[in-house]
């Protein structure tokens, strides 16, 4: 059985292994980027496993799984700028995989360095989305039909997005540690699987009432108007 530890535990063990200055910071990189495939994670469940799904979202409520799905998209791209953002913005320090080539041993660096490179450059699109369309709204972009479209940004490009990312801090932690952390396949209790089941029992529901009522033989319920939560 796996030994479980709590938050601050981890986080002593980092420092424990790599010292205070990268191991705090590399104890929160770790924490945003299990927080990053969670949100993937609930984002694949709801919109990226079978059209069966995206049927039943469809029924239950479209407008309002339309609206979850872009702002979960948006969200899982500033995510991803954020960890791979300059270690420095309006002269303001930020907490970015950036911060990690100057915190390794110099033995590491030339490796780190060229991680985070390829973890940044599969991030660009996302980037680009967040630049031009998410965080500003870039005018010509708006307004100007000919203007550079933006960067395809498609679910695989997330999927090599987060592997890049976890390849880094997996190196970071193998040498510095000997070990490394599985971050996909975060599912806890009630996640988005769980809102899936209810609404399929509520759409069965709904529909066995409609069948009712069209035959003319309606239970006692289904003449009750609905009552707003």
């Amino acid at each position: 059985m796996a030994e479980e530890h709590g938050p601050e535990e981890v986080k002593q063990q980092y420092v424990t292994a790599m010292g205070r200055e990268l191991g705090r910071v590399f104890h929160l990189l770790s924490n945003e980027c299990s927080w990053l495939h969670w949100k993937w994670s609930e984002y694949v469940i709801l919109f990226g496993t079978k059209p069966e799904r995206i049927d039943l979202l469809n029924q239950a409520a479209p407008a309002f799984f339309k609206l979850i799905q872009n702002v979960m998209w948006e969200d899982i791209l500033l995510h991803i700028c954020r960890l791979t953002d300059p270690s420095k913005s309006c002269g303001k320090y930020t907490l970015t995989l950036q911060r990690l080539p100057d915190l390794v041993s110099t033995a590491m660096q030339s490796d780190v360095h060229l991680l985070l490179q390829e973890a940044i450059r599969k991030c660009e699109f996302a980037r680009d989305w967040r630049n031009r369309r998410i965080a500003h709204r870039n005018l010509d972009h708006a307004l100007n039909e000919h203007a550079v479209p933006l960067v395809q940004a498609s679910r695989k490009g997330v999927r090599d997005a987060l592997k890049a990312i976890v390849d880094l801090l997996n190196y970071v932690e193998l040498k510095e540690c000997g070990s490394t952390t599985f971050y996909d396949g975060i599912s806890p209790r009630g996640n988005a699987e769980s809102l899936l089941c209810v609404l399929r029992d509520g759409v069965e529901a709904d529909t066995s009432r409609r069948r009712r009522l069209l035959s003319g033989n309606p239970l006692l319920e289904d003449l009750r108007p609905p009552v707003a939560i």
